[in-house]
């Protein structure tokens, strides 16, 4: 039933139950979801009807205090309605982390028709990634390009770090590229004081890193299906394709990035001298022997144990720690029975990274290891390159760095020449 006024909406609505209205206000959700000619101007007067009816049977049903019931047919979008009033976020606050900007970014890739507060909130953050110079930026090419919600950030982010590797245990930063950021580094202790005598002042001088911007650029394809997906779904398909794009290309520089063009690893980011800070192994046919284990662990600067893990691929885990015992005839490597970790080394926790090479090990605290992602990811869609196909081509672009921060806080293990 089609409604031309909200106050004829009202009256259909005001005879019903809570109950009954919020039954039908989650049929318009699925309407709303999957049906991409929906007439949006006619349910949002059915809404707000609906709303207006429902609003005062809370009111009469708590002495006009309101019920406490939370009416869910206005909830389906994440805590927007279809249209009416918008959140503070999306109006004043940051519309990145807004409800209306997150489905206004999806419906747009998904090419359905936005609300009015939808189209408000995002007509607002397209004019503050102007104002800021974000698009020359990521040198986007159509009016379509949109930087992914907070929300979506945050859960690509948050999966990146679940995959495992050196990534989940190093710092990320959201700073300006080319900007000097501080970061702490382990102090020395107080000293003990004689009665009456002076003490003299100790300067206490961070370190600092700064990163650099690097695109990072990535076209996938998927069928023009999409339309017919709901948002949370489609949501879903893109925060695993963020994450195996762009993060799992930072996760990989994290080690081998060159730093030219790209991220700086820990094995280009740092200058390794044998017997300074990286044991080449001793054993027979160049393996590694446990006092070559012990020598890195006591290589290790003062203050950075604290935290410490060895970094490895599975394979040198295995085909090289896995039998190796002390002199005592005990293993090194004790894995853990509760399987909260892959286990220890001397003490020290293990991170299986698949990126780092054969033979290879680094110990140190990766605390002192960062990645740099300042403007978030961009995502613009196109229908025209791949028309033939019937497909519709997404591209994500990101700018990121990585970096050693504190290089006195690694030790290279690396099987003998």
């Amino acid at each position: 039933m089609k409604f031309k006024t909200i106050a004829e909406a009202y009256n259909h609505y005001k005879g019903m139950t809570l109950e009954q209205i919020e039954t039908r206000a989650a049929e318009i959700k699925q309407q709303i979801e999957t049906d991409a000619n929906a007439d949006v101007a006619a349910l949002n007067i059915e809404a707000e009807g609906m709303e207006k009816a429902a609003a005062e049977k809370r009111d009469a049903g708590n002495g006009g205090q309101g019920s406490g019931v939370e009416f869910r047919g206005f909830n389906f979008l994440g805590g927007a309605a279809f249209g009416g009033q918008a959140s503070k976020e999306a109006t004043e606050g940051d519309v990145f982390a807004s409800v209306e900007y997150r489905n206004a970014f999806y419906k747009q890739l998904m090419g359905r028709q936005l609300t009015q507060p939808e189209k408000a909130a995002f007509e607002r953050a397209q004019a503050i990634v102007k104002a800021e110079n974000r698009a020359s930026e990521f040198n986007t090419v159509t009016e379509s390009a949109a930087v992914v919600p907070t929300s979506t950030l945050n859960e690509v982010v948050k999966k990146a770090r679940t995959i495992g590797g050196i990534m989940a245990h190093c710092r990320g930063f959201n700073m300006p590229s080319k900007i000097a950021i501080p970061v702490g580094t382990p102090g020395s202790k107080a000293a003990w004081h004689t009665e009456g005598q002076a003490v003299d002042g100790e300067k206490n001088v961070p370190a600092s890193v700064t990163f650099n911007g690097y695109e990072i650029i990535k076209i996938f394809s998927i069928s023009a299906a999409t339309k017919a997906m709901t948002v949370p779904a489609f949501e879903s398909y893109l925060v695993d394709e963020l994450t195996a794009c762009v993060m799992e290309t930072i996760a990989s520089a994290l080690v081998d990035g060159t730093g030219v063009n790209q991220g700086t690893g820990l094995n280009a980011g740092i200058t390794w001298e044998d017997g300074v800070n990286q044991v080449k192994g001793t054993g027979t046919a160049g393996a590694i022997q446990y006092a070559d284990v012990v020598a890195a662990v006591a290589m290790l600067k003062r203050g950075y144990s604290a935290g410490a893990k060895w970094a490895m691929n599975n394979a040198t885990l295995y085909k090289t720690f896995y039998g190796m015992v002390d002199a005592n005839k005990r293993p090194v490597f004790i894995a853990d029975p509760k399987a909260e970790n892959i286990g220890k080394i001397l003490g020290f926790e293990i991170v299986i990274d698949d990126n780092m090479a054969d033979g290879a090990v680094i110990f140190g605290n990766f605390h002192y290891m960062g990645y740099n992602m300042p403007q978030g990811i961009v995502v613009e869609t196109s229908r025209e390159s791949s028309f033939r196909s019937g497909l519709i081509d997404y591209r994500a672009l990101a700018v990121a760095d990585c970096k050693p921060i504190v290089k006195e806080a690694f030790v290279k293990l690396t099987v003998g020449a």
